[in-house]
């Protein structure tokens, strides 16, 4: 691997690490001043906010400067978040700005990928980005929990600036002035980012250009019979995935009665299961295999009915593996077909973004739908409840989907599939 590879590598770790904390220590803010537990499901759709309004527009931005500097643009837009969230703002407004950074972040990060890097080395390359987005998911949501906690928030609040009144007095507001250190250090590593030898792309004449081109995309990846299929799983997937990070705490709190500090632990273990799933699915299914995997999708929503039931740390742990395995042993082989469907559509790069924005897209309106259904007074158990069976639901009807997809335009899909299965090999 090229040298400035590590360099991309070291600053995706670090930002990515301080985005899963500040989740925790936003939760810990909101629960210590008293908000209501709408708010702090809410956070989740929010940091979605600006992916799916910005969509048509980060992919172009990315590729009109050097990607390092528009890593290191959103890396700065992130601290500004933080400080906003230091200084008064509302906790839900401040970490939407932080979500606009990683909006901006995400295309930059895979862009500047396959400028790089030969051909040769992108499955390599991105195996390395996905393990290291989930060691700091996990090592992120640790970090938040102990942050906040009661061991290290001493610490932190013990440590002042001379002459300077920095009125950071509670543990969260410790945490999170922790993790603006945690960007600056994302930042710095941004700046010796090589600038690849890729010419860069002006942005398109009118803004109104650039949507009906990302429109044209997304419908285009909607009307395949494979691509959609995928796209609708995908979609679901990390819909359900972002979500369950604030579920996870919630049902914690509820079910075991633990603080966020124990609570963030468990999240952690979710990811785990994630990674050992992904793992032996990238592994044992083709990629023409793809869509029989489907059914552990409606597996998914049943199980996160079943924490319900669960009120006992040994079983809630081995629980939570499986979900996360189930989840990434979906993820990966029905990511891989959006993938090659994508690119023999419309190239990677227009691909990714339309994935970003039904992704986030779904993450905004499951959350909502969840933290509705807490402002309406329903408790953690009941909202889990009704958000297991809507997920299992709508995965159930994406099977039928595919299945009458199969029958009705049978000569179809089978042409897709043999392309699948010949590119594959």
């Amino acid at each position: 691997m090229k040298k400035g590879f590590y360099t991309i590598m070291s600053a995706q770790f670090f930002s990515s690490l301080a985005d899963n904390a500040l989740f925790v220590a936003a939760v810990e803010l909101l629960r210590t001043s008293g908000a209501g537990e709408w708010q702090r499901a809410a956070l989740v759709p929010m940091f979605a906010l600006f992916y799916v309004v910005l969509a048509p527009f980060v992919g172009a931005f990315a590729d009109c400067i050097p990607k390092g500097k528009v890593m290191f643009i959103s890396n700065t837009i992130k601290v500004g978040g933080c400080l906003m969230m230091l200084f008064g703002t509302h906790p839900l407004m401040s970490y939407a700005i932080v979500g606009l950074g990683a909006a901006a972040y995400s295309p930059a990060k895979y862009g500047i990928l396959t400028e790089l890097l030969p051909p040769s080395q992108l499955v390599k390359a991105n195996g390395w980005i996905e393990g290291l987005t989930i060691a700091s998911i996990i090592l992120g949501v640790l970090l938040g929990g102990q942050l906040v906690g009661p061991v290290i928030s001493p610490h932190l609040l013990s440590l002042d600036v001379p002459g300077f009144e920095t009125g950071i007095n509670t543990a969260s507001e410790g945490a999170i002035a922790a993790l603006i250190v945690l960007y600056v250090v994302a930042a710095l590593f941004n700046l010796y980012i090589p600038r690849t030898e890729a010419p860069l792309q002006p942005l398109p004449g009118t803004l109104i250009e650039l949507v009906r081109d990302f429109r044209t995309c997304n419908r285009r990846l909607w009307r395949d019979k494979l691509g959609q299929i995928s796209l609708a799983t995908t979609t679901l997937f990390w819909g359900v995935s972002g979500n369950l990070r604030y579920i996870v705490l919630a049902w914690a709190a509820a079910a075991l009665g633990y603080g966020t500090t124990s609570a963030s632990a468990l999240v952690g273990v979710v990811a785990v299961g994630t990674a050992v799933g992904a793992v032996v699915a990238s592994m044992q299914v083709r990629l023409h295999m793809a869509t029989r995997v489907m059914p552990l999708g409606i597996a998914m929503g049943v199980l996160v009915i079943a924490m319900n039931f669960i009120h006992n740390v040994w079983v809630a742990a081995p629980f939570l593996i499986l979900l996360g395995a189930l989840g990434g042993y979906l993820v990966v082989p029905m990511n891989a077909l959006l993938q090659h469907r994508g690119h023999n559509l419309m190239g990677a790069g227009r691909s990714i973004a339309v994935q970003n924005f039904n992704e986030q897209a779904c993450i905004l309106g499951l959350g909502a739908f969840y933290s509705g259904m807490t402002k309406l007074g329903l408790s953690a158990f009941g909202a889990i409840t009704l958000f297991g069976l809507v997920v299992a639901g709508i995965m159930w009807l994406i099977k039928r989907w595919h299945e009458h997809n199969v029958v009705q335009h049978a000569e179809e899909v089978e042409q897709l599939m043999t392309l699948a299965r010949t590119d594959h090999h």
